[in-house]
């Protein structure tokens, strides 16, 4: 049973997943279905943490994010980031 989901612990189970490095505090479990496992990101939380490790503005962590992460392909084993934060999802509904 995994207590928390870091690459180290994940990688255990899963062959050759690929993840966003200084993230794992964003990691909220590992996809299953038809193509590859694929480990799920936070964005709210990978922007928390670009906010508080790194003293970047919410913006800037924002952008840096989309362009050098969410919008990053690297294969079929390319992490998937999902928003959490109901505003957002009610957003994407309308």
């Amino acid at each position: 049973i995994l207590m928390t989901n870091t690459s180290e612990e994940l990688s255990e189970f899963y062959d050759e997943l690929l993840f966003a490095d200084g993230f794992d505090d964003a990691i909220v479990g590992v996809s299953s279905g038809m193509d590859e496992p694929r480990v799920v990101y936070d964005i709210d939380k990978m922007i928390d943490i670009l906010i508080k490790e790194h003293s970047m503005e919410g913006q800037e962590a924002i952008e840096f994010l989309e362009f050098n992460t969410i919008f990053a392909w690297v294969g079929d084993k390319t992490p998937i980031y999902i928003n959490t934060k109901e505003e957002l999802l009610c957003q994407n509904i309308q």
